[in-house]
């Protein structure tokens, strides 16, 4: 009896570290505001997610939500989005505008914009995410689409990364 306590207690860590698995997860809105004429798209990231991957894509130490941040952190921040984050509409690749980040406990909200779109008759949006792949295999971005009229969620992986919404 005292050897299978002793082997279930020595086996304990073992389970336990395979029940606590950190989840690689990023969740992006991308709205369609009539009275702004924009999409406007909020980005959460984990924010040590996000310092790891400045660190080994440009070799800099962010420190992210600490008194010491980089000052230049935003910067690498929209380049790094402008080259993994892409939205077309009707097939046309659009620029966005990094407005800035904030903080909320363990996120890192990023908000960016796709302005002058009043107007324009958007029949589809593509979007394709390839935010953080590079860093982690089991990395999951959840896109939510929210257009007048239609409304849609997406799953994309390093296998499928891309999504397409047709008005």
């Amino acid at each position: 009896m005292k050897k299978t306590i002793a082997l279930i207690l020595c086996c304990l860590p073992l389970f336990a570290a395979g029940i606590l698995h950190k989840y690689y997860v990023s969740v992006s809105d991308i709205t369609y505001s009539e009275d702004a004429g924009s999409i406007q798209i909020i980005s959460r990231y984990f924010t040590d997610d996000l310092d790891q991957l400045l660190k080994a894509r440009y070799g800099i130490k962010a420190g992210l939500m600490t008194d010491n941040e980089l000052k230049e952190a935003d910067f690498y921040i929209e380049k790094y989005l402008n080259d993994k984050f892409r939205l077309y509409i009707n097939g046309e690749l659009k620029s966005f505008r990094f407005l800035g980040k904030e903080y909320d406990t363990d996120l890192t909200k990023c908000y960016l914009e796709i302005p002058d779109i009043k107007g324009q008759q958007i029949k589809s949006i593509r979007i394709e995410n390839e935010v953080f792949f590079e860093l982690f295999d089991d990395q999951q971005n959840i896109i939510h689409l929210d257009f007048p009229g239609k409304q849609k969620s997406f799953l994309l992986h390093r296998g499928n990364y891309k999504a397409l919404l047709n008005l």
